[in-house]
């Protein structure tokens, strides 16, 4: 068991963000699967032939957040639901790409956990390489 002591996220849950409305049937989504922690659906500006955002259904603002105050359920929910959404879409065989951006640094736009699933091509270096 690992202590939920990860620290605060460093920015702040806005209930009005674009997922909590859409969590709330507010904004309408393309559904790919849903149970009763998460929610899955596909991203409305793609950037790759497959391009689907996995969020738990709670109001956390991203990854540290979730780690610190999710329940062991929601984090296995979320972990589940990313491999039941890969296996779904058929991708698991050409491979997929899981992300996450965290902060201002790591260019995350929506005050809510999502996590990217991309796939249906090769996807290349995600990172440059770090200059010396």
């Amino acid at each position: 068991m690992f202590p939920r002591d990860f620290g605060e996220s460093a920015m702040a849950y806005d209930d009005n963000n674009i997922f909590a409305r859409i969590l709330r049937g507010e904004i309408p989504c393309r559904k790919v699967y849903e149970d009763e922690h998460t929610l899955a659906f596909h991203d409305i500006n793609p950037q790759a032939p497959v391009h689907v955002l996995v969020i738990p259904k709670g109001p956390y603002t991203d990854w540290n957040d979730f780690a610190a105050r999710g329940s062991d359920t929601e984090i296995a929910a979320l972990v589940r639901a990313v491999d039941v959404v890969a296996k779904q879409l058929g991708v698991v065989e050409d491979g997929f790409r899981v992300l996450s951006n965290i902060g201002v640094n790591g260019h995350q736009e929506v005050p809510h956990l999502h996590i990217h699933l991309f796939a249906g091509r090769r996807l290349g270096r995600m990172v440059p390489p770090a200059e010396a």
